[in-house]
Order: C-alpha cells, then structure tokens, then sequence
C-alpha cells in the first residue's frame, strides 16, 4: 500500500494525496487556471520539471510565467531551441555547453564557418518553427557507457567529455524535443512553445571550451528571452540606451582614460579622470573620517604564507599574481585588504577599552581574471577598493553594522542613488568556521538591517567563505542593477591569524571582524557613476565644472579675469581663447560634457557680467560677475559642505 504525501502549500496549508504526485497533478489540485499557468514546480526549494513525482511530504510552490524562476527556465529552454535551430540548419555543428545567465542564454558551438549576422537571422526563423510545433521536453536517465557512445558516435565529442569528466554517482539525464535530444541536467518548462515570442539572438563572439585558452575556439551565440514581446522589447530599448552610455566611449568622449593591449586590465587615468577619481576619494575619505575610521596602508607583495594562514591561498590562489624571488620565496601580489590590516590590529597590545578599531585603506589589489571577462574599467585586473574592516567586541556588533548601513545609504543617496535593494547572503557550502559560528555571524546582521530599519531579502549560499554578507545592489537610470557595497561579518579571520584583545576579565578575546566597502572597486563604481549620468556629472563631481569661452579675442583680459576668480572659490574651471565662433565652442564643450559654460564678449566686458549656460539647457541667464561666481560656488558645494 502507498503511502500518503503531505503537500505544504506557500500560504502554509497542506493538500493530502494518497500517493505519489506530480506538480502537474498538485497545480490541478489546487485550480484549472493554475494547471493551465504552471511552466514548473519548486520542492523543498529545488527548481524542478512540473511532471516531476514527489513521493515524500515536502513543500511545494507552482511555478508559473509571473514567478521569480519564470526567466531562468525561459532562458534555459531557449538554448535548447537554439542548439536545435542550429544543428538543423547548419549539420554537422557539435553543440557543447548552453545556461542561461543574467538577460539571457548563450551556446557554445563547434563548426569550422565562423557564424554570421545573416545566419542570426535564419536561426531565429528555425527557433520559430521549433516553438510553434510546441515539442514536449521529456526527461531520460542513461547509462554512462551508453550516454558515451551514444555522443561519440554522433561526432559529439565534447558531450563524451563531459560525460566522462562528471562524477560517478552523478545521473546522466538526456532531455528530448521531439526529435532532438540533448545532455542536461534540467530542469525544463512542458513543452518548446512555453518559451514565447519574447526571443531574440543578440551577437557571436569567440570562447574557449571550458574556458581555457589551450583549448579550441568555440563559437558563442547569445540571445536574450523574457516572458513577452513587451518585456523583450524593454530590455532591448535599454541595450539601446546603455550602448549610448558607454563608459568606454563617453571616457573618450571626456578624455578621462584609456585602456591599451600592453597593460591588458589595468587604467591610464588621464588628468580629467584623475580630477573625477581624487574628487569621489576624498569625498569618501572625509565621510569616513567623520565616522571615526583611520586611514591606513599596507604592502601590495606579501608573502603567500600569510594568505596560507588567512586560507586566501586556497580560496584565491589560482587568481593571484605570485611572484618567486631570488632566495625561493613566494610572494603574492594582493588581491585583498583584509590580511594585511589584521597584521596592523596586532602590533601591540589591544585592550577591549580601544574597541572598535575602524580601519580604512584605499588599497590597490590585483585578480588574474580572464581576458574574455575584462570589460573597460568595470572589469580589471588591478583596482583599488575603498575597504574597510571594523574591529570589535561581540556585543558592538549590531551598533556597528547599523551604523555601517546608514553611512552607506547616505553615500548612495549623495551619489544619486535613490533605489536600492539589501540583501543578506548566507552561508556557502565550502564555508570555514563550524555551524554555530555562523548562526552567530548570520544573526548578527540580520539584527542589524532590522534596527536600521531596512528591508532585506536572504540568499542562502551565496556567503563569502568567512562569513555573510550584506549586499547593496543600486538601480541607475536606465534600470540596471549593480552590487556594490558590502557588509561581511568574520569570526574565522581572526581566529586564523590569531588577533586578539585584552577583555575585562584580563584574557585574551577574539575580536569580531567587520570587512566593508561602500563603493567596492572605485575603478567599477567610476564606470558606473559615468553610465549612470551618461557622462553629466552633477557639479560637484564633474572634472570640468566651468569653461570660460570668449566670444572676441578682445574679451580674452576679461575672460581670464573670470578664471582667476572661479578658480580662487575652487572651481575646476578653463579658459577657452581659440579664434573659433562661440557656437562651435559651445557644441564642443557640451559633447565633452562641461556643466557650465560662462560666454563673455565686448559687452559683458564692459558691465561686468556673464552669460552662464548650463549643459542641456537653451536659454543663457545674464549675471553680475560677483554674483555668477558665488552661484557656480554654491551649486558646487559638494554633499559634506
């Protein structure tokens, strides 16, 4: 006799069946239009195929179009539509590796003619075909030897290898679409026509198998899936706009930076971006310093056994620079701050009256990262973080994050950040440290973003391996997310390097460690803060914040005059003299995105004044002089004055 299944529903009831039961069985269950919407079924929180059987009570919720999961399953039956698209129309090509990733999917394939924009085209026809015969994905589990020769024989080299390099006790499931068939762990939505009509295959590019350059060159097409055309069409209309916001482009644009081959994921700041750098720094140094942080600096080579101790070595090591010097030493160029300041905290003795001990540093860390990732100065090889670590006692934990959380909500709001997303990452299953530890360390935050008043959301796994994290994630102008700042808090790291202060009791203590960063890599945020403006910096932040451009060469005295004064309230202004019509003066300088131009001629020469105009704006506002430099003044004043 079967036994019974207890189905716990997310409002919390539960629905009895007397055996085993599908997600297509229990979304009927619950209602017709339900069973109609259902694409999947989430058990006890694994995302899985909605005719999946549940033998045991467990907690279930149907996945429909509107749910969270929607996209991931979207995207992933994509790739799969694709991967057939392609092999129908153009034979011969082996199929090798698809996900689904953020906005959408990609394949990877092997075929000796390189993909063109026509057969982008022609693909998204055939995908259309394949979606419209509405083929049901059907799930087979295979013997390993079989699943192998089964592949080889097709001349699907690469599927054999990746049967053969998964574990033995891994189950080898193929999933079929009619008469097409694929490796693949699933899960898949019932059937091809589930993905839509919210498609669209987006550009190839090169990628090696597996991702290492030793290997073959592969072909990856990407394409981008959401739940309806009005949806796809959105996101399109931001691709749009983020292509007209490139940093890449409006840097240039700006003469703020550039990047060339020889230093391959590291940034030539030109003058106009140093400006923008030193002035975001010593904004964050001074907000700092009214937060009661000392600023540090620690070495940039260290030697690996202190990232040994840290256990950085074998969580990092294969993305650190290493250096071996002449008497067999190994030293690391860092990739992080945080060994080196508890090397500072320990210098001496600590007493628990010293604590919290806030420590920043604006350090220079260096990633082996792979070329296929770099992307302009949002993804590099040498940045600096504005890091920092706190210090503490255990009960000055919850004060401290609290007020951690504040000063970072303020910085973004100053930024220009209004919306912004909290979430608490929790512990990952290669962790340091035991249980109880971490019950201690998630608690604590948890605490800390409900006493600021916060709202969060928990993403079990997705932890530093010392610790959970607070995440920040900003919205810009154009509806893009970006993580930014992070709050982790660490019993492991002291414990590993052996930090410790002298408590009340006359023992020695472990303090609790604070990691935390508000803007992160400044070399990411700069790019950010640059798409984000689209290069029209508020003015306290932009490079150039005033041109002085004379309309006659008989107003250059004058113009000059002008400088003088701006530049002595502290104005970062120029003088443009160039025997050019003020019209092609003022073009130019509103396409290198000047806030404000001061005109001056004969006339303003002789009563004094200016005319000031403001960047996007037609119209030009006559002022005094006087009066002109104390507005631009005021509107310069920065967020601290």
């Amino acid at each position: 006799m079967e036994k019974g299944v207890a189905i716990t529903l997310p409002d919390g009831s539960v629905r009895n069946f007397d055996g085993p039961v599908s997600g297509a069985e229990i979304a009927a269950n619950i209602a017709k239009s339900l069973s109609k919407a259902a694409i999947g079924v989430k058990i006890d929180g694994a995302l899985k195929d909605l005719d999946t059987n549940i033998a045991d009570d467990s907690s279930v919720a149907i996945i429909t179009r509107q749910s969270p999961e929607a996209l991931e399953l979207i995207r992933h039956d994509a790739a799969h539509v694709m991967a057939e698209a392609v092999q129908t129309l153009y034979p011969g090509t082996q199929v090798t590796i698809g996900p689904a990733i953020d906005n959408g999917f990609y394949y990877d394939f092997a075929r000796d003619e390189p993909f063109t924009p026509d057969d982008l085209a022609k693909i998204e026809a055939k995908m259309a075909e394949i979606m419209a015969r509405n083929e049901p994905f059907r799930r087979e589990e295979w013997d390993r030897q079989e699943a192998i020769r089964f592949f080889e024989d097709r001349g699907e080299k690469y599927k054999a290898e990746i049967i053969r390099d998964l574990p033995e006790t891994e189950t080898i499931s193929v999933y079929r679409q009619g008469e097409w068939l694929d490796l693949c762990r699933g899960p898949h939505m019932p059937s091809t026509g589930h993905v839509g009509k919210g498609v669209k295959l987006t550009k190839v590019a090169g990628a090696y198998w597996r991702g290492d350059h030793r290997n073959a060159m592969l072909q990856r097409i990407y394409g981008t899936a959401w739940r309806d055309e009005k949806e796809l069409n959105a996101y399109l209309t931001q691709l749009e706009e983020a292509e007209k916001r490139d940093h890449r482009r409006i840097g240039k644009e700006m003469d703020l930076f550039h990047l060339q081959e020889e230093a391959a994921g590291s940034v030539f700041w030109h003058a106009k971006g140093w400006t923008l750098w030193r002035t975001l720094e010593n904004y964050i140094r001074d907000k700092l310093a009214d937060a009661g942080y000392d600023e540090v600096r620690t070495p940039q080579l260290i030697d690996k056994s202190l990232f040994q101790a840290s256990g950085h070595w074998d969580f990092y090591g294969d993305n650190m620079y290493k250096v071996r010097v002449d008497d067999d030493r190994v030293f690391g160029l860092k990739p992080m701050n945080c060994p080196g300041h508890v090397q500072i905290f320990k210098q001496g003795l600590v007493s628990y009256r010293d604590l919290p001990i806030r420590m920043a540093e604006f350090g220079a860390c260096h990633r082996n990262e792979p070329s296929g990732a770099l992307h302009g100065i949002m993804r590099v090889r040498a940045f600096t973080q504005d890091d920092a670590h706190i210090f503490c006692r255990e009960d000055q934990v919850t004060q401290e994050a609290v007020d951690y959380c504040r000063l970072q909500m303020q910085v973004y709001r100053d930024l220009g950040f209004e919306n912004i997303d909290i979430k608490l990452a929790l512990r990952p299953d290669d962790k340091a440290g035991d249980d109880e530890v971490w019950d201690r360390a998630e608690d604590g935050l948890r605490q800390a973003l409900r006493e600021a008043g916060l709202e969060f959301e928990e993403l079990p796994g997705e932890g530093a391996f010392y610790g959970p994290k607070v995440e920040f994630h900003l919205t810009d102008a154009i509806g893009r997310t970006w993580q930014c700042g992070t709050l982790q808090l660490d019993f492991v790291l002291p414990e590993r390097l052996d930090a410790s202060y002298i408590a009340e009791d006359s023992q020695r203590h472990r303090p609790v460690m604070l990691h935390r960063a508000l803007l992160g890599s400044m070399e990411r945020f700069i790019g950010i803060l640059i798409e984000h403006y689209a290069g029209r910096f508020p003015l306290w932040l932009a490079p150039v914040q005033a041109v002085v451009a004379t309309i006659t060469n008989d107003a250059d005295a004058y113009g000059a005059e002008v400088l003088e004064q701006l530049r002595a309230r502290g104005i970062r202004a120029e003088l443009d003299v160039r025997n050019e019509k003020i019209n092609y003066k003022i073009r130019e300088h509103s396409l290198k995105k000047v806030p404000l131009l001061v005109v001056v001629g004969n006339r303003e020469a002789e009563q004094r004044t200016v005319a000031l105009r403001r960047l996007g704006g037609k119209d030009q506002e006559i002022l005094a002089l006087d009066d002109a430099v104390s507005t631009i003044e005021g509107d310069a004043r920065s967020p601290l004055a």
